[in-house]
Parts: C-alpha cells; structure tokens; sequence
C-alpha cells in the first residue's frame, strides 16, 4: 500500500483553504471587470468614453475567467458530493451564469464591428448584462448556503434535490447577499478604473467609488446582522472524524440559532475576516480620495477577501448544509475525494498554479499604463 505523507485531515483543510483561495482570487480578479462592465451605463455617456473603460478591461477580462475555471475544477475533484448538491440545487442559476458570461466574449467581439449606434448600445447593454447576472447570481448563491439547500443523500449516497428552482433562490436574504455582491464588484471595478484611465471617465468612478464603498459597507453589516438575528446555522452534534469515510450521513446534525457566529468565539482570529471588509472599502476610498489608486486597488482587494472569508469561516466546517435533511448537509471531514486524489491534487496544485500567477504578473506588467482617449480614438475598427 503507498503512503501518502500528508495526514487526510490535514489535506482535507489543505483543500478547504485552496477552494477559498480560488474562490476569493476570482471574486478579486474577474470581479473588477465585472464591476467594469455594470458601471458602463454610468461612467460613459459617448461611444469614445465606452471605449476606454472597454479597453481598459480587454487584454485581462478573458485570462480572469481562468479563476472560475479553477474554482469549479476544484469542487469538481476535490468535493464531489458539493459538485453534484451544488449543480443539481443550482443548476437554472448556474445556466443563467454561463448565459450572461457567453455575452461578454460575444460583446467585445462585435460591438466595433458596425459603425452604428443602435448595434454599439445593444453591445454594450450586453456587457452590462455579463456583469451585473454573475455578480447578483453568486451572491444569492451565497446567501442560500448560509440559510441551508434543500437536499438530501439517501441510503446509496445519492445526492436528492428536493427545491423548486430559481425563484426559490430568490428569497429577502439570498437577494440581499446578492445585492451586496453586486455592490461589492461594482466598487472594485470603479476603483480599477480610476486606475485605469483618465479624464471624465476617471472622475465619474471616482464619484462612485465614495457612494459604492458605503452601500457595500451598509449592506455587508446589514446581513452579518441578519445572520446574527434570523439565520440558523447548523452544528455537528455528534464526534468529528477529521480522518474519517467520506459518508455525510455518518454523523448528527442540529440547527441552533447564532451557530454561524460561534467559530468567531472558538477561534477569535477568524474576526480578522469580516474586519477587513468593512476596513477594505473604507479604505479604498481614503485612498482614491487621496489619488493612491493603487494603494486603493489593493485595499479594495483586502476588502473582497475579507467578505468572502466570513462566509466561508462561519460556516467551518460546513460546506454545504442541508435544511430539510440535516445529517445530509455536506462537510470539510465527510466531502472530499481520497486521500490519494487530494495528495495528488495538491502535487499539481503546487507545480501549475505559480506557473499561472507568473503569466498573470507578466500580463499585467506588459499592459500596465492608463488607457487614455487619445489612444483608441484613431482605431475605429479595433475590438474595443
């Protein structure tokens, strides 16, 4: 038999950090180009002027997917049950993602393509789409794994949906988290843009970027609230087998209120996460206030990380509960792939993901420089 150097358990967490690490550097990443394009409406009136903030996402928007791409590896291979409760409870959501997402490569392929108003403002309303769907759609997701999906693993470990679909996401809370989703991205994307660019464009970020960090801020407490007030959250009642089977229905599961804030007192360093989302933005409008854009740029990164941190550190060691069949909710210790698969995993983890964090420092060096009118106004014909 082979033995495999690394404890399960410790792979295990290995794996739960990993996740939250892909997760957080796709909100980061992609999540600027996003909030880009919700803010085309806003920050450019003339074609000239769409242009640039177009420009000023086009050579990065596409390598940024690679992070989804990544994250959803990652569920895939290492948690497969949380694969298939999550695709199954999901699936319309996740159908109106892809949807959205296919419109962006679409948008920024066509919209130079004729010289005509009608053609360039339906373009970009697509763009507006492609931006303002995944954002508002991961947050409800969100929103739903704090409140529990409604599923359950029978007998055969087969994983049984049991919701009614997309509208049945949309309840006050899941909205809620999808609004301060949403908010979150704009933000960011507004504070890449004083970055960015130059000229009207810039001061019109500038100006939202001191109304989005506010609302991002209000309403990111506004839930932690409502978490604290009107969520159950759900503890493991019975022994924890850290290197145990995978097999979700080999222990007890109970709803207790305020459990969601109960790892901040188990482990009091996890405060540090919903403290840097409220720092985070305030921060980065200190900064963008002060023209220290990319000072800004990372605090609104910090903030990003630390919104999505707290979701994911209260709910330890949860990853996916279940709120009509608790013992089937899906957890660190009884969700994962093999011992093996994880170890291999993690091998080439190690080898490949500093091989894309190089492409990306190179990317972004090489198209460093603000993207100014002047520059494009010459090239009617290009992309963007």
């Amino acid at each position: 038999m082979t033995t495999i150097p690394v404890d399960y358990e410790i792979l295990r967490l290995v794996w739960w950090v990993l996740l939250g690490v892909l997760l957080i550097g796709f909100a980061i990443m992609d999540g600027f180009d996003l909030g880009v394009a919700m803010l085309l409406p806003y920050a450019a009136r003339e074609d000239i002027e769409r242009r640039v903030m177009i420009n000023a996402i086009g050579p990065f928007w596409d390598g940024n997917q690679v992070w989804l791409i990544l994250g959803g590896g990652a569920v895939f291979a290492a948690w497969p049950p949380v694969y298939a409760a999550s695709f199954s409870g999901f699936y319309i959501a996740m159908f109106l993602v892809l949807a959205t997402l296919i419109l962006r490569p679409v948008g920024f392929e066509f919209r130079n393509k004729i010289a005509d108003t009608g053609w360039r403002t339906f373009w970009d309303y697509a763009l507006f789409a492609g931006g303002l769907v995944p954002s508002l759609v991961f947050g409800v997701a969100f929103g739903n794994l704090l409140q529990g999906v409604p599923f359950r693993i029978d007998s055969d470990l087969r994983v049984v949906y049991e919701g009614n679909g997309l509208f049945e996401l949309l309840n006050p809370f899941g909205l809620l988290c999808g609004i301060v989703s949403a908010a979150m991205l704009a933000t960011h994307g507004a504070v890449y843009l004083t970055l960015k660019t130059d000229g009207i464009v810039r001061q019109r970020a500038l100006e939202f970027v001191k109304i989005g960090a506010v609302i991002t801020i209000t309403l990111f407490v506004l839930a932690g609230i409502w978490v604290w007030l009107g969520i159950d959250g759900y503890a493991v009642t019975s022994a924890v087998m850290g290197d145990g089977p995978s097999n979700p229905l080999m222990k007890t599961v109970a709803r207790q209120t305020g459990q969601w804030l109960s790892n901040y007192t188990r482990y009091p360093w996890m405060i540090i996460a919903p403290c840097l989302g409220i720092i985070g933005p305030l921060l980065a409008l200190r900064l963008t206030t002060a023209e220290r854009s990319g000072s800004a740029f990372v605090a609104s990164a910090l903030g990003i990380f630390g919104m999505v941190a707290t979701a994911g550190v209260s709910m330890f060691p949860f990853l996916m509960p279940s709120n009509i069949a608790p013992t089937s909710s899906l957890t660190v210790w009884d969700a994962s792939s093999s011992h093996l698969t994880l170890f291999v995993m993690l091998l080439a983890t190690l080898i490949f993901l500093p091989v894309v964090l190089v492409y990306i420092a190179i990317a972004y060096r090489a198209m460093r420089g603000t993207v100014e009118a002047s520059q494009i106004e010459g090239n009617s014909a290009s992309f963007y």
